[in-house]
Formats: C-alpha cells, sequence, structure tokens
C-alpha cells in the first residue's frame, strides 16, 4: 500500500520529451527548480525547503542537513511543489532540460530505492525523498569520477529521471557482471554492486581515448543506460566551441569560418 501521494502520467515526446502529471484533489507533485513546464488553473505553485518527504525528521536542524546534502549532488535546497486545490482532476507538465529520455520509476515496483546520477531526478510524486548517495569504497570514491555522488530516491511512489541521448533497461541476473563508462550509468536499483574498475594496459591508459575506469555492475538488479552522458555532450561542444573547422581541406574550411563570423 503508497503512502506517497498516488499520480497519474503520461509521457509525450521523442527527442525532447516531457511528462505531464495527472492530479487528483489535494495531490501534489515535487520537482527540481527549472523543470516546470506548464500547468492548468487550480494547481498552486509552492517553494519548500528540502523535499517535504516525511524522512525529514530532527525539525529545522534535520530539514538543513538532509537539503545541504542535496546541494552535494549539484541541486537546490529549495524544491517546488504543485498541489491540486480544485476538486476535479488537474495536470502539471516538467520538461527534460537536454535531448534524451524521460524514465518513469514505480518505487513500490523497485523496492523503494533507487540510485541515479546526480543530475537525473526531474520530478516525483510528494512524500518521495530525494537525498544523497555516497560509493563507500575506496576506488570508487577516488576514481568515480560521475559515479560517486549519486542522488538517493526512496519512498512508494512515482518518481521520473531524464537522460541524454537513447535510454535503455538492463536486467543482471546474480552475479552477472556489465562494465560501462562511469558517465553512462542513469539509475540502479538497490540490489546492484556497484565498483569501478581500472581499464589496464599501457596503450588503453595513454592512447585507448575512453578513460582510464570502468562502472562494474554486478546482479541482481536493473540498471538503466544512457548512450549520450550530458557530460559528454558538453565536451563536444565546447570542443567545436573553441577550434577552428577543418572540414573540406585546409582553403574550403577556411571560407566556411569566415561565413559564419569564425575567420574574421
Amino acid at each position: 500500500m503508497r503512502t506517497n501521494h498516488e499520480i497519474d502520467y503520461r509521457i509525450y515526446g521523442e527527442e525532447m520529451q516531457y511528462v505531464e502529471v495527472e492530479l487528483d484533489p489535494e495531490e501534489t507533485a515535487i520537482a527540481e527548480s527549472g523543470s516546470f513546464m506548464m500547468m492548468d488553473e487550480g494547481v498552486q505553485m509552492a517553494t519548500i525547503f528540502g523535499d517535504g518527504s516525511r524522512q525529514q525528521t530532527g525539525g529545522f536542524l534535520g530539514k538543513l542537513v538532509s537539503a545541504g546534502k542535496r546541494v552535494l549532488t549539484g541541486e537546490s535546497l529549495f524544491m517546488t511543489t504543485f498541489t491540486n486545490v480544485t476538486h476535479g482532476k488537474k495536470k502539471v507538465s516538467f520538461a527534460s532540460p537536454y535531448p534524451g529520455k524521460i524514465i518513469a520509476l514505480d518505487l513500490l515496483q523497485l523496492g523503494g530505492r533507487i540510485i541515479c546520477q546526480k543530475d537525473a531526478f526531474l520530478c516525483a510524486a510528494k512524500g518521495v525523498s530525494v537525498g544523497i548517495a555516497l560509493q563507500r569504497r575506496l576506488g570508487t570514491g577516488i576514481f568515480g569520477g560521475e559515479g560517486f555522488i549519486m542522488q538517493k530516491l526512496e519512498g512508494d511512489g512515482m518518481a521520473f529521471v531524464h537522460a541524454g541521448g537513447h535510454v535503455f533497461e538492463r536486467e543482471l541476473q546474480p552475479g552477472e557482471i556489465l562494465k560501462l563508462d562511469t558517465g553512462c550509468v542513469v539509475a540502479y536499483t538497490q540490489t546492484i554492486d556497484f565498483d569501478i574498475q581500472f581499464v589496464g594496459g599501457i596503450r588503453n591508459t595513454i592512447f585507448g581515448g575512453e578513460g582510464l575506469f570502468f562502472a562494474t555492475l554486478r546482479g541482481p538488479g536493473k540498471v538503466w543506460i544512457q548512450t549520450l552522458p550530458i557530460s559528454r555532450l558538453a565536451s563536444r561542444i565546447m570542443q567545436y566551441g573553441t577550434t577552428n573547422r577543418k572540414e573540406e581541406g585546409g582553403i574550403l574550411g577556411g571560407l566556411g569560418n569566415m561565413l559564419d563570423g569564425d575567420g574574421w
């Protein structure tokens, strides 16, 4: 039986998706600042300290510690709530911040806890706790990079995360190991054993161009994988934005840069 608010939803779009959440009277959705897209008349928006979950105990100090942990994941101290204050059904929509997919996670069906990348959370039903998950192993902490500080979603409601490019789900059997780039891990269930492994080999280290470490995930459990981490997309944009293009040879490439304004 759910203790979090029970919300209905529908995901629209392909490359730039948004999720439409349907709220019954007095139901509430929570979201990170900047994810709001649109809402019906009768939905009341408010800013709260932390995520509003029941797991924030200890008065103001407890809320401050909980919210402070979220800052370590790159999020704000505050979250936004959207509550249906009418007597009929109302809708509110949230959009993904970059090209990719939105993943709907029913925490009740997934063991009550999901670990996800620190910038993946989009929105959830009120009652879902949005916290921090620090990898405890020394190797993961030193070399994990994107996989060291992650978000922890706890509760029994619906939560929505977003990821870059194409996203697919992989279910690992007991003892089955999957190796992948640390930035490609979107989320995984609490039964997954997460660690960092050195690639090895001098040539791989110096000339591989794929990073020095793998994320290794051991089953049983589910893992969600993205093909385009935001860090990889940002790096490629920076690369093209700070260097002169050389396509079509030296002369034609230089002419193209001049026409675009890069060569003046």
